[in-house]
């Protein structure tokens, strides 16, 4: 299995692709008007204690209150009492970890069971144990990683906790405790910003997502990473060499005129990613309906007849239905409660078969999934852990003339996307200006919010870029024309 990393970095969004064996395998968006807030930790105060609903709501200077409750309380030995009142006091200081980010009119989730992530492993200040990604299932070496955790922890008498992530599998008892050494320096630095910082203020800031990408996606079947910005490449050789130094002449810098997506198709399989249908090579096809409540995914034969009769047929289909499923999955991000209807199938083997052949392919998710068995009716339910928002959700919005049934493309995506053209025009032909024809709604975004990095664009290209809004144009559509 090759894999390689591309990390797409602009002035508004980065966007970091997993390709494996040449094929897209997952896409991770962060916008910078919207970095998520999960993994921060801020020193708040308490501004109300609701004890009927064994809660409080903490300021801790973000735009809204954010919600802390009471199971999600570090409570030490010598507190008996689980009750919020006993707990937290009105305009009491409180270290607090975004857990959950911002949604619609809800504040932030908060805890103060305080987890720092590194390359290996997983530090919680406020717990006692050790523990090993359930990822890693060799019983020899999840006992020699317990026994590195534990010894290290004792000898240099830290009483906290220590998590194994799947990365460190194989990987040596130095590289280990280096990387616990490092977590343990960093906490330390945070209790003293904490200590030195007045309330509602942000103590610590989790990383960019070019370096998470680095930290959580790189393992040793990663032949590449290629960036397209110098500067993030620089950060990242800088990042390199501090945590994962065996990796840093993977990490290369793309100066190349055509866009890095481009060149691995990623921008069309970003497109296929927001569809309801999804083709299968046989001729058969998959169709994916995300809802608030669940995702349903339906395989359906299509074209394919197969050569020998309807039960191979189904087979075969079933079969190459359960590795697209999975790519779907890990490519949109799909969470929650996920329903697969598989065409009905008579043979026990052959169900056996689909079965384990979705379960191997699901083994190289990174979100933790839970899977049953197909029911009688072909069904199998299975949950697929929430680690951000679906691919759907981060670029589409709900499509205002269908009242909700369908999904446009948000004029900030278009917006990016016209950048994304304008670039690849200027590249390819000799203009003296372009127009740009879109909806009103884009137009106006391009005038507003967008309007500097519009101004960056047309510097950067020395022409200048006209805007023309077109009535009939819905906000996904438009047109770069070259005068």
């Amino acid at each position: 299995m090759s894999e390689e990393i591309l990390i797409n970095v602009t002035p508004p969004e980065t966007r970091v692709a997993v390709i494996e064996n040449g094929v897209l395998q997952e896409i991770i968006i962060e916008r910078t008007a919207k970095r998520g807030l999960v993994g921060n930790i801020y020193k708040g105060k308490v501004c109300r204690v609701l004890p009927g609903m064994q809660a409080a709501f903490v300021d801790a200077g973000l735009e809204r209150a954010a919600f802390l409750h009471a199971s999600d309380i570090c409570i030490e030995e010598c507190e008996k009492s689980d009750q919020i009142t006993d707990l937290v006091q009105e305009g009491g200081d409180v270290i607090v970890q975004v857990v959950k980010d911002p949604l619609g009119t809800k504040g932030a989730r908060l805890t103060t069971n305080i987890s720092i992530p590194s390359r290996y492993m997983v530090f919680m200040p406020n717990v006692g144990n050790v523990g090993v990604s359930q990822k890693i299932e060799d019983e020899t070496e999840r006992a020699r990683l317990r026994e590195v955790l534990t010894a290290y922890a004792e000898v240099s008498g830290i009483n906290a906790g220590f998590i194994a992530r799947t990365a460190a599998e194989g990987v040596s008892e130095e590289a280990l405790q280096t990387d616990m050494r490092f977590l343990v320096r960093l906490w330390n630095s945070i209790k003293e910003r904490a200590a030195a910082t007045p309330s509602k203020a942000l103590i610590h800031e989790d990383l960019q997502l070019a370096l998470r990408a680095l930290r959580d996606l790189i393992n040793p079947e990663v032949e590449k990473v290629r960036i397209d910005s110098r500067s993030t490449w620089e950060r990242a050789q800088q990042f390199a060499t501090k945590y994962i130094p065996d990796q840093r002449s993977s990490i290369e810098y793309y100066p190349g005129e055509r866009p890095l997506f481009d060149l691995y198709g990623v921008e069309d399989e970003i497109q296929k990613a927001l569809e309801r249908k999804v083709d299968l090579k046989s001729g058969g096809h998959l169709v994916i309906d995300q809802t608030e409540a669940m995702t349903t995914i339906d395989v359906n034969t299509g074209a394919f007849v197969g050569h020998r009769n309807l039960e191979e047929t189904i087979f075969k289909t079933n079969l190459e239905a359960a590795q697209a499923i999975c790519r779907q999955l890990r490519l949109r991000n799909l969470g929650g409660i996920i329903i697969i209807d598989f065409i009905d199938m008579t043979d026990e083997e052959h169900k056996r078969q689909v079965m384990r052949a979705l379960e191997r392919c699901l083994a190289r998710d990174h979100a933790k999934t839970h899977i049953s068995e197909v029911s009688s009716l072909g069904l199998v339910e299975m949950t697929r852990k929430r680690t951000r928002e679906s691919l759907e959700h981060v670029l589409c919005e709900s499509c205002p003339t269908c009242g909700g049934r369908g999904t446009l493309k948000t004029p900030e995506t278009t917006c990016f996307d016209i950048f994304r053209d304008i670039l690849r025009e200027w590249r390819q032909f000799d203009v003296e200006q372009l127009l740009v024809l879109a909806s009103q709604e884009v137009v106006d975004r391009l005038l507003d919010e967008e309007s500097q990095n519009l101004a960056e664009l047309e510097q950067f290209i020395g022409r200048p870029i006209k805007l023309q809004a077109e009535t009939l144009y819905n906000q996904e559509q438009y047109d770069v024309v070259l005068i």
